[in-house]
């Protein structure tokens, strides 16, 4: 209290931008109860009583929540809603409706609208409906937040990318980071799998929490065992005190799973168990721990096919195929390989501290290969190039064999030329002249050497005009 009157801290988003709602109703009533909800809420306020008031008012502010009436003097609400959506897409539209047009109200949802909220309500209905709006609203700031980021030069970590392949992907991220569900993430060795699971992790709401990756394709069975679920002392020979696994370890936090197509198949089935139970039983032990982590999970494996083999359990893979991901492999987002180059150059820059551009050349030629490394061929190609370049421009001579190799399978080769055809009488002068020369001008000599008389010898060379 200050004065005897109530002090509201205006809400604003990230940003320090404070929150607008516009209000477009023709009833009086109405537009005071949604203003008094809405300025105790602490945001900024805008009435309009009508279409064209609300057209004017949302043209000329930057409008963050819009309280619609679907029955409006001068227009429809539905048309008005779609103007919303065109001219403020962000906007949380929130109906006002009467028990009568609920179906219409239904109608403007699928139009785009949040929610809707039906006459009559109480004063606490419409600040609840407003609090629903304002976490939509925050929620939906944030995701276009991390998708910048994302689509940022650097993006997140050593995550680079601008191409169309890798915005969809971005997409798709920013919804699994703000998810606790499992996600699979699929892609080619090389590109990028733990940076994007890292990634999920580092930008949803436990990213204070641990990040565990487990290379399930480097450990022998019994150790992955042993390392997920933990053992007590005396499990197995050598197990001389009790060790926590990585899921009870990672509390609140993320399990990444990489390549998880090589795990046993029994494996998978004490796995399966620990995400549906949420609690895992050590290795030699008998009593259960409770977990609460997050499995991300990776492959360059089809799984379906494992499945369908039998080498992968059809139950966990759908457990843990929620959501996917699909990295695309370099070769399908060649726009991206000069920034990649960019960002790897600039990061051995850092270490070395010799800033080295790349050659047009020796660019097109990256350009046209197709990096089944991906991602981690191209920042080995380029650390080898650095490595022996002698000065700060890196040309094809500096990148490896194989680049250049199939550079030159790709580069056409000129067509052979027909082999030239030399006249009998230019084959016999070049044969006199040559003898003439190799025997010291002795041409009695060279007409015995080549088989002729000396008069044809004499005769010839007046046709070659040669003094004798």
């Amino acid at each position: 209290m200050h004065n005897g009157a109530i002090v509201v801290e205006p809400r604003t988003l990230p940003g320090a931008n404070l929150i607008t709602v516009l209000i477009i109703d023709d009833e009086r009533s109405i537009r005071d109860a949604c203003k008094e909800a809405s300025q105790l809420a602490g945001f900024t306020t805008l009435i309009a009583e009508n279409a064209e008031q609300g057209g004017k008012l949302l043209e000329a502010n930057t409008v963050d929540i819009v309280l619609l009436d679907l029955k409006l003097p001068g227009g429809s609400g539905l048309e008005m809603l779609r103007t919303i959506k065109e001219r403020r897409p962000n906007a949380v539209v929130v109906i006002i409706t009467g028990y009568a047009t609920v179906p219409s109200a239904v109608q403007a949802i699928r139009l785009g609208a949040f929610d809707y909220i039906a006459k009559p309500f109480s004063l606490d209905e419409l600040r609840g409906m407003l609090e629903r709006a304002m976490e939509e609203l925050k929620e939906a700031s944030e995701k276009r937040a991390l998708r910048e980021r994302l689509r940022s030069k650097q993006g997140f970590g050593a995550l680079v990318g601008r191409a169309p392949e890798m915005d969809r992907l971005y997409r798709i991220m920013a919804k699994a980071a703000q998810s606790s569900h499992p996600v699979l993430i699929t892609g080619e060795s090389g590109t990028g799998k733990e940076l994007v699971a890292r990634c999920i992790h580092y930008s949803g709401p436990a990213h204070d929490k641990p990040f565990i990756p487990v290379d399930c394709g480097a450990l022998v069975p019994t150790l992955i065992e042993s390392e997920l679920f933990g053992y007590v002392k005396g499990a197995f020979t050598g197990a001389t005190r009790s060790k926590d696994g990585l899921l009870s370890i990672a509390q609140g936090g993320t399990v990444f799973l990489d390549e998880i197509g090589e795990l046993p198949v029994d494996l998978q089935a004490k796995l399966l168990r620990a995400i549906q139970e949420k609690e895992i039983r050590p290795v030699g032990g008998t009593r259960r721990v409770p977990i609460n982590a997050r499995i991300l999970a990776a492959t360059h494996r089809d799984l379906e096919h494992g499945v369908a083999e039998g080498t992968f359990r059809r139950d966990l893979y759908f457990r843990l195929n929620v959501l996917t991901l699909r990295i695309p492999p370099l070769r399908e987002r060649r726009a991206d390989i000069p920034l990649l180059t960019e960002h790897f150059l600039e990061r051995l820059a850092r270490t070395s501290g010799v800033r080295r551009t790349v050659s047009d050349e020796a660019m097109r030629v990256m350009m046209e290969y197709d990096w089944p490394g991906n991602v981690r061929e191209l920042e080995n190609c380029l650390e080898r190039a650095c490595s022996l370049s002698s000065g700060p421009v890196l040309h094809v001579a500096d990148l490896p064999s194989a680049i250049q190799n199939a550079h030159a399978l790709l580069t056409p080769k000129p067509a052979p030329k027909p082999p030239e055809i030399i006249p009998i009488a230019e084959l016999e002068k070049q044969a006199i002249l040559r003898a003439i020369e190799l025997l010291k001008n002795d041409k009695l000599m060279a007409a015995k050497m080549l088989g002729i008389g000396k008069t044809t010898l004499y005769r010839k060379l007046k046709e070659y005009s040669i003094p004798e």
